[in-house]
């Protein structure tokens, strides 16, 4: 038996975009709209998405049509050269860091694996001297906890074996692709860091990247990127001092493409002898 046929991916992409522009990100405000927006009914078509089914399933949709989407936004940029709206002379980047659905707890590094199986290891042993005066109900007690802190310890050891198969600093757990890095300062937190680029004709965005790395690896990419999008290397590309990286920078020098990227604070421990000779001073 068949029940209703599924909505064309199409629907739901104006619906999300539309969300997206209106800053509507509930799943249950947007099944709320689809019968009372004028706007969203007729650009629906009428169509009313239903919550459990297609719109509860935002995360799915996103997920299963990536490359659809992003067909899509490279269709928008297409269509604003041909109509002259991108300069092409100067482009800003910069980045926005969104949470994961993996928390800290469940993103492991080296340090933390060795942190946890030494936690158990010592725990282990404190059982095993408790065991040997240990009577009766005492001993299954302790034999429990001991077979409890052995399964932990395997949990951690099939971590390690991933870490080495797979050469990565990081392990996330319920979002795999996802990395622990700095939000500012010493705040840290599992998430992605999407890199961004607009044209400042009209400020429009003409590129994004979705990464789990910080913004120091990303400056020689991202203008790759553009030059391509554009169609040339004569334009200026400005970035804040998270992107000031040499080698970054080198990868645009190389390709013949101005940067302009603000230096990092540096801390007083590094001020020169003679105050004249910090950075600073010069212009």
């Amino acid at each position: 038996m068949r029940g209703r046929p599924a909505h064309h991916p199409k629907v739901l992409l104006k619906l999300f975009i539309y969300g997206y522009l209106n800053r509507i990100r509930s799943s249950r405000a947007l099944e709320k709209e689809c019968n009372r927006n004028i706007e969203l009914m007729w650009l629906l078509k009428q169509l009313s998405p239903d919550l459990p089914i297609s719109i509860g399933n935002n995360f799915n949709f996103r997920r299963d049509n990536a490359d659809g989407i992003r067909k899509v936004f490279q269709a928008t940029v297409s269509i604003a050269k041909y109509f002259n709206l991108i300069g092409g002379k100067l482009i800003a980047g910069d980045s926005t860091k969104l949470r994961a659905q993996n928390s800290k707890k469940n993103n492991y590094n080296q340090s933390k694996i060795d942190r946890h199986v030494d936690y158990i290891n010592q725990k282990l042993e404190n059982y095993q001297q408790e065991l040997m005066l240990a009577d009766g109900e005492q001993k299954k007690e302790i034999k429990k906890k001991i077979l409890k802190q052995k399964e932990h310890k395997v949990k951690y050891e099939l971590l390690q074996a991933e870490l080495d198969a797979t050469n990565q600093e990081q392990i996330s757990v319920s979002d795999p692709d996802s990395r622990q890095m700095v939000l500012r300062n010493t705040i840290t937190e599992v998430a992605y860091n999407i890199q961004s680029t607009t044209d400042a004709k009209h400020c429009l965005p003409i590129d994004y990247l979705v990464t789990n790395n910080n913004d120091s690896k990303a400056l020689g990419n991202m203008v790759q990127r553009a030059s391509e999008i554009v169609g040339s290397t004569e334009f200026i590309a400005v970035f804040d001092k998270g992107y000031h990286k040499g080698s970054e920078l080198k990868k645009a020098q190389r390709l013949g493409i101005k940067t302009l990227v603000a230096i990092p604070d540096i801390s007083s421990a590094s001020m020169a002898p003679d105050h004249a000779y910090n950075v600073s001073q010069f212009v």
